[in-house]
């Protein structure tokens, strides 16, 4: 893995890591199973849902800007899968364990999941993401956001990691070496 991509995702590690010793393990950073059947349900039925509809949406952007960045073989796609699988679980623990959970227990439920997946979705224009493809993270960013917060039991970063990975999977990587196989683009 490259590591200018790790050094990338130290701070949201280091902070969720601070937090969670601090807290004394406190249970709204999500670190545990929750109801594990609901998280794994979730994971299920979410990530190949989610996967399909972030390529649908890759697709539809890559038609309007002309342009696609697809990995060069079928072993950078799976290189590239491999990181994301690092990068979301480590994404979901700083957006909805740390911000969403950290703020719903100061603010409320509400406010948590709003500011939170409003940190997100913008979080990525910093990675000069055009807007159009930034403002597309909030189709991730919302149903995730919810499902951190209304899924059975206590809260859980499991469901919401394996269905990050497989968007951004279907987004990124993957997704597009797929779309570019199937002569969509």
């Amino acid at each position: 893995m490259r590591p200018d991509l790790l050094v990338r995702l130290l701070p949201f590690t280091v902070a969720y890591t601070i937090a969670y010793a601090a807290s004394g393990s406190a249970g709204w950073l999500g670190l545990g199973f929750g109801n594990l059947a609901a998280q794994l349900v979730f994971g299920a039925v979410a990530a190949p849902t989610i996967f399909v509809a972030a390529a649908a949406v890759q697709l539809l952007l890559t038609r309007r800007r002309g342009a696609l960045s697809v990995p060069s073989g079928p072993d950078d796609a799976w290189f590239q899968a491999g990181f994301y699988a690092v990068n979301g679980p480590i994404e979901e623990a700083f957006f909805r364990g740390l911000a969403q959970g950290g703020i719903s227990i100061a603010l409320g439920a509400p406010t948590g999941f709003v500011i939170a997946t409003a940190v997100y979705v913008l979080y990525h224009r910093l990675g000069r993401w055009t807007w159009p493809d930034t403002l597309a993270t909030a189709l991730v960013g919302v149903p995730l956001g919810l499902a951190f917060w209304l899924l059975p039991g206590p809260p859980s970063l499991l469901g919401v990691s394996l269905a990050h990975i497989a968007a951004t999977c279907g987004f990124l990587g993957p997704g597009p070496y797929l779309l570019q196989k199937m002569r969509l683009v």
